[in-house]
């Protein structure tokens, strides 16, 4: 028999694979004698070295799982020592966490039992319980389980904040190779149901709410031999689809327990955060996922810069831009300069001519935007864009981004310089 606190350290270090638990975008009010609430700001504020929220409760219900994809730990074939929560101790356990003042809210996934239906059940009844016997105003993030009946997915986002169906594989033959059980169209019918409900609650005011914060999905990266190319294209095709708030990246991480017949070698931490870097342009810079990497090395992104200097360097035709002319879209493009300063630059140049003093004040990444641009003053640097050793001198040595540099740039400031 284990006890919760063995079952706790099982089933939380079961959960750190999943990556989509963020938590922004909810606004629910906190019942009238209840406890907990969410801001609409997002309610992550304390992360791991690597950039990852730790302020959610983050719990497999269990990882007991009928499924064998050999990319998980938690697979059926696996030797993995199991545990299993009862809906009441995962309730238990989050009040007396909240109370502590160590977490804001609830992320709850688990492995598949017996079926989708049986395992979405599960979750909901913890939810449920948190919100009508608890008065539990917190942050809630359910997994929604693929195959899941419509019904059930309803009811779900009746208590959840958001909802999240992980897609894992870009394509239908890595999930054959990888992931016999699993079907993209499967999941994809859970993200259009989640989707109907959103809509639907969004469309009329007198519906009651639903997934609030929206849905996420995750992809696994380097366990199969999909391209950065598949995977950004499949990622936008979400987006457009299924209107999810993010698509969240994962570098497959070998572990004692992950299938030995899986021989690939582990992917560099850098390939995630270029892929979120990509991401980034396509939802906030206008940039579609084939021009991000058109023209690269064997359609994988370049892990020594950044995907827009990369783009750039690639694109030179395109440049200089001259920062008192180009319109929004172009200027989006400068490698070093975020929206934000665009929204400045559009802002500023409606009553005087740009220099570059001007730029430096707005704190624009000249190292970066100075070979590409034209200002009102003499630049001498962009005399220099056609020249073979410019990519030499703003490549950067391959390095695992820094665990303490999650901590002191916020992920937000890192791309807004994009």
């Amino acid at each position: 028999m284990i006890d919760l606190k063995d079952k706790l350290k099982i089933l939380a270090d079961a959960a750190k694979y999943d990556a989509s638990c963020a938590s922004s975008g909810s606004k629910r009010e906190r019942a009238k004698g209840g406890i907990g609430n969410t801001e609409g700001m997002g309610i992550c504020h304390s992360y791991t070295p690597d950039g990852r929220c730790i302020s959610l409760l983050k719990l497999l219900l269990t990882n007991v799982c009928i499924w064998d994809c050999s990319y998980c730990i938690n697979r059926r074939s696996s030797d993995v020592q199991r545990a299993r929560f009862t809906p009441d101790e995962v309730v238990r356990l989050t009040i007396n966490f909240y109370k502590r003042n160590y977490i804001e809210g609830l992320f709850l996934s688990s492995g598949i039992i017996q079926n989708a239906d049986y395992t979405m059940e599960q979750l909901i009844t913890v939810a449920r319980k948190l919100r009508e016997e608890e008065n539990f105003g917190g942050y809630i993030h359910l997994k929604a389980a693929p195959g899941a009946s419509p019904e059930l997915i309803k009811l779900a986002g009746k208590y959840a904040d958001r909802l999240s169906a992980n897609i894992e594989m870009p394509v239908q033959t890595d999930l054959d190779v990888l992931a016999p059980e699993k079907t993209i169209v499967e999941i994809e019918n859970t993200m259009s149901d989640i989707k109907l409900g959103i809509d639907e609650s969004r469309s009329d005011k007198a519906a009651p709410a639903f997934a609030q914060a929206g849905q996420s999905t995750q992809l696994v990266v380097g366990a199969s031999e999909s391209s950065d190319t598949i995977i950004l294209n499949k990622a936008e095709s979400l987006y457009n689809t299924y209107s999810l708030r993010r698509v969240y990246y994962s570098a497959f991480s070998p572990a004692n327990h992950t299938d030995p017949q899986l021989k690939v070698a582990k992917p560099p931490l850098v390939r995630e955060h270029r892929l979120y870097q990509a991401d980034w342009l396509i939802r906030n810079y206008g940039f579609a996922a084939h021009e991000i990497t058109d023209g690269t090395i064997d359609n994988n992104l370049d892990l020594t810069k950044d995907p827009k200097l990369a783009w750039a360097l690639r694109h030179r035709e395109f440049f200089p831009v001259d920062v008192n002319k180009a319109d929004r879209q172009m200027l989006f493009r400068i490698p070093g300069i975020g929206t934000r300063n665009v929204a400045r630059i559009l802002k500023i140049r409606r009553h005087q001519r740009i220099k570059l003093i001007d730029l430096s004040r707005l704190r624009v990444t000249l190292s970066r935007a100075k070979w590409f641009i034209t200002t009102a003053d003499h630049n001498p640097d962009v005399l220099r864009l056609d020249r073979i050793d410019l990519e030499l001198r703003l490549s950067a040595p391959v390095t695992q981004p820094s665990l303490f540099d999650a901590i002191v740039t916020p992920a937000s400031v890192v791309l807004g310089q994009l």
